[in-house]
């Protein structure tokens, strides 16, 4: 399972962003290092298109996609030479495979530390940046060595030095003008700002309809990351209400669902995750899959046996299905595909598999 890390200054709201996301009970403190330890938790990815799937099928069970989420605990400036849990810290972030930074942008006298999201970003770069900077210098001296006996590593030493070049300018890899065949080549080293990134700028309730701090974030990372603004304290009451009482806060709120559904699903989809569906009487599924894959590779997200043995896939997009109003009408009305091997996965296909093992 894809895992995103939440990584921001002490206080910023990860926290209660992870409770109100996985519905944990993590502590949300207002000092220093109330997280000590990685907080993992899995989401469920919304998907209204399962929603009605399963009740076309009037299946007897319905499971979403889902994603994992770890709340890593608060960096702080210095963290890079082992300030405060710094190098603890900065080994979990390498373990996610998607940053999302948690930026502080509402005032509370109760809470320390200055809420100005773009100086917090700065910081988070910049302690990645120089965590990244230590590990390529290593890393480059012995790959440039090791390229002397061994032509086949010229391209990724030829990436080390670009990457090297990057962080000695102070900027994180992912702002530095890398094109992706040089990140996916230095993707084994596992290098802090490699990963793709989103920015969630945690606001006040008195700013829900004022976009202003998350512009100013979206204008200062441009096209290199998704930023989307959120009340987390006001998500996190809600997430542990009933679902009609949490749907009509949201609702006074002018929130319609909220803001944690749009946040998951950018953060599926920064991943290039995408999903299949199966339906039936028994069950309704989406299915995690990474864009581009072809059918076998799909079905291997079922059972390995699926991929091992594939031989077909009954394929129709998941609205044409809807709108013949099932399987079998859809057979009759000439709408199911018949894919083979080559065939390549798109978001919201409805499949059905065969295959002998």
């Amino acid at each position: 399972m894809e895992k995103f890390g939440f990584v921001g200054l002490p206080n910023a709201g990860k926290s209660s962003l992870y409770n109100a996301l996985t519905g944990g009970s993590a502590l949300a403190a207002p000092y220093a290092f109330a997280t000590t330890d990685p907080n993992i938790g899995v989401a469920k990815v919304p998907d209204e298109r399962l929603e009605l799937l399963t009740q076309m099928s009037s299946s007897k069970s319905s499971v979403n996609a889902s994603v994992q989420f770890t709340d890593i605990g608060g960096l702080v400036e210095g963290a890079s030479q082992g300030e405060g849990l710094g190098n603890q810290f900065l080994g979990n972030i390498r373990e996610v495979d998607a940053v999302v930074y948690v930026l502080r942008a509402f005032e509370d006298e109760d809470v320390p530390g200055i809420p100005d999201p773009l100086e917090q970003l700065r910081i988070l770069e910049l302690e990645l940046t120089l965590a990244d900077l230590e590990s390529v210098e290593k890393h480059a001296t012995k790959r440039i060595k090791a390229a002397r006996l061994d032509k086949s590593l010229a391209q990724e030493v030829e990436a080390l030095e670009k990457a090297l070049q990057v962080l000695s300018d102070g900027s994180p890899l992912y702002r530095g003008g890398m094109n992706q065949d040089e990140l996916d080549i230095l993707q084994p080293y596992f290098f802090l700002t490699g990963k793709p990134v989103m920015a969630i700028v945690n606001i006040g309730d008195e700013q829900l309809h004022n976009q202003e701090a998350a512009e100013k974030v979206s204008s200062e990372l441009g096209e290199n990351a998704d930023v989307i603004s959120v009340c987390v304290q006001l998500e996190a009451e809600t997430s542990q209400l009933p679902m009609e009482e949490r749907a009509e806060i949201l609702e006074g709120f002018g929130l319609g669902d909220g803001a944690l559904p749009r946040f998951i699903q950018r953060a599926y989809h920064i991943l290039g995750l995408r999903t299949f569906l199966t339906t039936g009487e028994k069950e309704s599924r989406a299915w995690t899959f990474r864009s581009g894959s072809t059918a076998p590779e799909a079905a291997g997200r079922i059972h390995t046996d699926f991929q091992r043995g594939f031989i077909r896939a009954e394929t129709i997009q998941w609205n044409e299905l809807l709108e013949a109003g099932g399987w079998a009408p859809a057979r009759d009305q000439g709408k199911i595909r018949i894919e083979g091997k080559d065939y390549v996965v798109q978001d919201g296909d409805v499949m059905d598999f065969r295959f002998n093992v």
